[in-house]
């Protein structure tokens, strides 16, 4: 199936209950009069679900957020925050009631001695990383896109990459959520602590997050030393790789035996950021308005693609700088893709990257995208995908409107012989059954869903794939 077909049957995707006229203010109450306007459609950033909420309000509080979630829950009517909608799966798609988060941004509170902060579930994370900068702090580890709200990149598993350092939400240290009767509750270790170890990474399935406390340092700087590598090189030297640096990751680029390999190290200072139009040039020019173009003419003509891909690889140069920790973490993306990532055990990723590359090499698939590979130490939360295993994350993509069905299964199927796990926010096929067998601590987030939400008025169509209904 190819994806604009199966985009198109996707319309409506969610389980609400709503009524079918539509609003969008703050507050919106959720009963609306016969003949009201045309239903708001809800779309991910990649353009693969799209959904009609029957109503869509923009609270300012959190008592609002509880007001609406009980009235929903009391009325039998769904409801599902959405931020960026920056996940490529159907996690926030609903027809029930939709609720924005752009009105609840607030810095609640920053401690620069503890490195304590709370802020707001909708508040960006570039703007979150502007405002730990004016305090002399930072965040540890970083995934490389900003544009997502803090609570919709730490419910979907959002990561960057580091040899000891977890993703986003292993720094949160408390949450605030509204759960499904409307009831205010905020959990951490010392309160409710199971409810807190599910809902780090909660894929919305347990609550509405309103306010987030993360653990944030002393800012600090990043060398970062970019270049040019045969990925059998890569490949052979992997786990030195890993262990001899802070931050190490890589893209292949398929139809070539190239990669480009990144070293993120922490240094003193002084800063020695890329000069200007420097900047410009690669990050801009290069990896967006160029490549974006190669992208479209890939699509178009795609027997051209690995001759493109040969090129552009070998057109390739090193380049060292020093910044601030969050200008070298995070990467503008512009030309909007198609995802799939999956966390598979680390001491598997170098076979599985030699079977992809060989399987791509039979295919008659063109991919213009680069394969992306990143690590991330063994963590705690109960659905990370991270949890209680060494891991390194794989990443493939195709630019959007590309066909992606046969490229993503095939990628699937070597993963999941793995024992991989997809990321929540990106596209995969796997369901509750599968899911359990490689999460140790599943049937506890479950048993935990159960108590918090057992009518499921969180639920949709993927968490009943995904979690069960």
């Amino acid at each position: 199936m190819s994806e604009r077909s199966e985009r198109a049957s996707r319309q409506g995707a969610g389980r609400g209950r709503g009524h079918d006229a539509g609003s969008s203010t703050p507050g919106a109450a959720l009963a609306a009069p016969g003949g009201g306007p045309r239903r708001s459609r809800l779309t991910t950033w990649g353009g693969t679900y799209r959904a009609r909420p029957a109503h869509v309000a923009t609270p300012r509080s959190t008592a609002e957020v509880a007001e609406l979630v009980a009235a929903a829950a009391r009325g039998g009517q769904t409801v599902k925050a959405v931020g960026a909608r920056h996940s490529f799966t159907d996690i926030a798609m609903t027809d029930g009631l939709l609720l924005r988060p752009e009105a609840m941004t607030a810095v609640r509170s920053v401690d620069t001695t503890t490195g304590l902060v709370i802020v707001e579930a909708g508040l960006p994370l570039h703007r979150l990383n502007s405002m730990l900068a004016t305090h002399g702090l930072a965040m540890t580890n970083l995934g490389d896109i900003a544009m997502q709200t803090v609570a919709g990149a730490v419910a979907t598993g959002t990561h960057g990459t580091g040899r000891d350092s977890a993703g986003l939400a292993s720094f949160v240290r408390g949450l605030e959520l509204v759960l499904a009767d409307g009831t205010v509750v905020r959990c951490d270790p010392a309160h409710d602590a199971d409810l807190f170890a599910a809902a780090r990474v909660g894929l919305g399935a347990f609550g509405v997050v309103t306010a987030v406390t993360l653990q944030a340092e002393p800012a600090f700087l990043l060398h970062a030393h970019e270049e040019p590598r045969p990925l059998d090189d890569v490949l052979d030297s992997f786990d030195d790789l890993v262990a001899g640096n802070d931050h190490f990751e890589f893209y292949w680029f398929p139809h070539t035996d190239r990669a480009l390999l990144k070293r993120h190290n922490r240094i003193g200072p002084p800063a020695r950021p890329l000069p200007r139009l420097r900047a410009v040039v690669d990050d801009e020019l290069l990896s967006n308005v160029a490549f974006g173009a190669i992208c479209r003419f890939g699509r178009a003509a795609p027997g051209f693609v690995p001759l493109i891909n040969q090129i552009s690889a070998r057109a390739l140069t090193a380049r060292e700088y020093i910044d601030a920790s969050h200008q070298v973490f995070v990467s503008k993306r512009r030309v909007r893709f198609v995802e799939s990532e999956y966390a598979v055990p680390r001491a598997a990723v170098v076979s599985l990257l030699r079977e992809l590359r060989a399987t791509i090499g039979r295919s008659p698939w063109r991919i213009t995208f680069p394969v992306e590979v990143r690590v991330a130490p063994a963590d705690d939360l109960w659905l990370s995908m991270a949890s209680a295993r060494d891991t390194a994350y794989v990443a493939v993509h195709v630019f959007r409107r590309t066909s992606w069905d046969d490229y993503f299964r095939a990628f699937e199927s070597i993963a999941v012989a793995v024992g991989g796990r997809p990321h929540w926010g990106k596209l995969h096929t796997r369901d509750a059954a599968y899911l359990k067998g490689v999460y140790p601590r599943f049937a506890d987030a479950v048993a935990v869903r159960d108590r918090v939400d057992p009518g499921r008025v969180f639920g949709n169509a993927y968490l009943d794939r995904v979690l069960g209904p």
